[in-house]
């Protein structure tokens, strides 16, 4: 396939960026995405080019290191698929491909295609661990839970904290990332105790990096590669204010 690419192009933090184009002519449709970008690579590196920076780990749909806008939409065409997932054969002979870096002002771009996403580590930091003392690692069936609580969290937990959440929304919120570290703890017992202030340090470290407001619009859960419900938003916002109540009383 020929493939014509579209790619934001910034080689520092502070320098002003622009898309520049590139073709290749001969893109396999079994080709990932990302295959597809070190084959760009390496021919760049052959013409003596600076290569495209782009953040990759695993390619196994698992890490979220794979954060790329593609053709307007947070890892691409396919839903409930990364980038690393996402195969050329999602595209066409002679379509025109434009990626960029996730747009959100608490994610600045490095360079390329790669943002600073560490304001997501520092709201899990504020939400700090369990601190209930469970002793040793205690019998399975010890301490019931529910199947549905179970699933609800482990839901939860599948998030990856790649940022498309945040990418897609027209406010750049991070209100399902938090919502999904809030609500993966808070649903089993061991998390439950220390629910409310633990949202309540993690909203506040939120809005300190910068994320904007949640307006209910559902790009986010439409742009997960995990599927992560906007429900857990609403779990996020009850513990939130139980926390404010309980503060208040």
């Amino acid at each position: 396939m020929k493939i014509t690419l579209k790619i934001w192009r910034q080689e520092h933090r502070g320098e002003r960026g622009e898309m520049v184009e590139y073709v290749l002519d001969d893109v396999s449709e079994a080709m990932s995405f990302l295959d597809m970008l070190d084959m760009l690579n390496r021919d760049l590196i052959r013409r003596g080019e600076r290569v495209v920076a782009f953040d990759h780990d695993c390619r196994e749909g698992i890490c979220g290191q794979c954060s790329l806008h593609i053709n307007g939409r947070a890892h691409g065409p396919r839903a409930l698929t990364t980038a690393c997932q996402l195969h050329m054969r999602e595209f066409q002979d002679g379509d025109t491909v434009f990626i960029e870096p996730w747009r959100a002002r608490a994610f600045p771009v490095l360079s390329d295609l790669v943002v600073d996403r560490s304001a997501l580590d520092r709201i899990v930091e504020a939400g700090g661990f369990v601190s209930i003392n469970a002793g040793t690692a205690p019998e399975a069936n010890a301490i019931p839970i529910g199947k549905a609580a179970a699933s609800h969290a482990f839901d939860a937990a599948t998030c990856i904290g790649c940022g498309a959440c945040v990418a897609a929304c027209q406010n750049g919120s991070a209100m399902l990332f938090t919502a999904a570290k809030v609500s993966h703890l808070s649903m089993l017992p061991q998390g439950r105790v220390e629910a409310p202030e633990r949202a309540a340090r993690m909203v506040a470290q939120m809005d300190a990096e910068g994320f904007g407001s949640c307006s209910n619009i559902g790009a986010c859960e439409a742009v997960c590669p995990k599927g992560i419900s906007t429900q857990h938003i609403g779990r996020l916002n009850w513990e939130h204010l139980r926390g404010d109540l309980a503060g208040g009383a």
